[in-house]
This record gives C-alpha cells, structure tokens and sequence, in this order.
C-alpha cells in the first residue's frame, strides 16, 4: 500500500460535474485510507475539490504552487502543508518527487505536460511509480489511440503500454492502490 500520491488534474471550475465527483470520492478514500495527497496547491477547479475532500475527512495534504500562480490559481492555504516554489520546473521536481504514485484525472494543457513527464521519465527509466489514468467518460481514450498510432510507427516501442494503468472508475483505481 501507497502512503502519498500525487494527483494531476484539472484547475478549471468549469470542467463537467461528474469530475467533481470522482475527485471528491477519492479524495475521501485518500483519507480514509491513510494515503497522503500531493497535488498542484490551487483551490479551484478539480484540484481544490479532491484537496478540500482530504482535509475534511482527516487526511493530510501537500501543495506545491509557483509563486506567479499563487493568485491565479488561487493558492490553497487550508493544508497541512503548502509549498511556495519559484518556478513550474521546482513544482513539477517536488510533484514528481513526493509522491509514491501518480493518478491522472481529467484536466488541461498543464496534466497533459504533467502526464507525458512522468511517462517519459519512467520511459528512461528515471523512476518506476505507478501511473494511473482516470478516463472517465472515455476522457483519455483520444490521447490512448494517439499513443498506439505512434507505436505502429515506430517511434516508441510497443512496450509503452507497460508505463501506465488505465482505470474507468474510481472503484477501479482503489483496486490498483
């Protein structure tokens, strides 16, 4: 069993309701379960939502945010701890860094760049974590037929899909941790 994993995910406040959801079942099960949070400090979107489910059932929280973000992003300041970093390179060193696990839930330009990262340096063998992906609603289902395009081709071997899990639920992602 995993004690912290770290979560990329949405900012946005706009992103569909069942995302909010699930976040917020993990969340709980986070806590319950003993499994520390670590995630991108903002109070929005879905990344607020899973920290907030956390905290309000008992567990623990790590924040990491750049400084330039801390009011965009509307930095969480009701954590157990909150990072403020420098630089998006110091915040992506300590996610990746801190977290025993990676889970991808639904999100933007940032959790793609935050996803591939950690792909490419398990791909290079920089680390050997769990990655998992959250595809509710088929939301990573694109980006999967992308990456087996790509291995047709011959730009990255077929073992790729060794790199990561995919999970439909949240029930399905508590199985994995």
């Amino acid at each position: 069993m995993i004690s912290s994993i770290t979560v990329y995910c949405s900012s946005s406040n706009l992103a569909p309701r069942e995302y909010f959801t699930a976040a917020a079942d993990l969340g709980r099960e986070f806590a319950r379960r003993g499994i520390g949070l670590v995630f991108g400090g903002g109070q929005v979107g879905l990344m607020g939502c899973i920290a907030d489910a956390v905290m309000e059932n008992g567990g623990t929280v790590k924040g990491i945010i750049p400084r330039f973000l801390e009011e965009r992003e509307v930095a969480h300041y009701g954590l157990s701890e909150l990072h403020v970093v420098e630089t998006m390179h110091e915040r992506k060193l300590k996610l990746a860094e801190w977290g025993e696990a990676y889970l991808v839930l639904p999100g933007g330009f940032g959790t793609l760049d935050e996803l591939m990262e950690v792909i490419t340096w398990k791909h290079l063998g920089h680390h050997r974590k769990p990655i998992i992906l959250l595809n509710l609603n088929g939301f990573w289902n694109p980006l999967l037929l992308f990456f087996s395009q790509i291995a047709e081709q011959h730009m990255i071997t077929e073992e790729y899909g060794a790199y990561y899990s995919v999970c439909n639920s949240v029930e399905e992602v508590l199985e994995i941790i």
